[in-house]
């Protein structure tokens, strides 16, 4: 069986924000937990589970959070996972404050940070972490990858043929 995932939101206002994640982790077959847990409210239960992660079979860790956006960094400050943050779009400055607060971490307590809002790339980074010792899910990642190469040339063939009636 594969690795469970988590996926961690500082509010539940985030949850149309990491649904994206939740899906496609689920369209990979791999386990996934949601829950909500908040660097600065609950700062001794986000690190009592980042400690214990390991153990209750998580393989990666996907954090979202915004403005501040210290989520993902108090997780990774307690864990040897990896750690996936996906900085929130907010009102206050569309996300950018989020960005810097995930991406600008300081030595030893790397986070991997996709864009604003990019949950699903955040749940395709977590599927290629966990593919590294799961040769079927490394089998869907590339099925996956000729599916979109696909996608883009059924699109451009369309295209040439509206060119084409020009």
């Amino acid at each position: 069986m594969s690795k469970k995932v988590a996926v961690i939101m500082g509010s539940d206002s985030d949850f149309p924000t990491v649904a994206p994640a939740i899906k496609r982790l689920k369209s990979f077959g791999i386990p996934v937990e949601v829950r909500v847990m908040s660097a600065h409210r609950t700062p001794e239960a986000a690190a009592e589970f980042s400690k214990t992660a390991r153990e209750n079979g998580f393989g990666v860790i996907i954090a979202a959070a915004g403005k501040a956006a210290h989520l993902a960094g108090v997780l990774a400050a307690h864990t040897t996972l990896p750690v996936i943050g996906i900085p929130v779009k907010s009102s206050t400055l569309d996300g950018l404050d989020a960005l810097l607060a995930t991406v600008q971490m300081p030595s030893g307590i790397p986070v991997a940070t996709v864009a604003i809002d990019g949950a699903d790339n955040a749940a395709i980074l977590a599927c290629q972490m966990l593919a590294l010792s799961d040769e079927a899910l490394a089998a869907q990642l590339a099925q996956m990858k000729v599916d979109m190469a696909q996608g883009v040339e059924k699109k451009n063939a369309a295209l040439q043929e509206k060119v084409n009636e020009l």
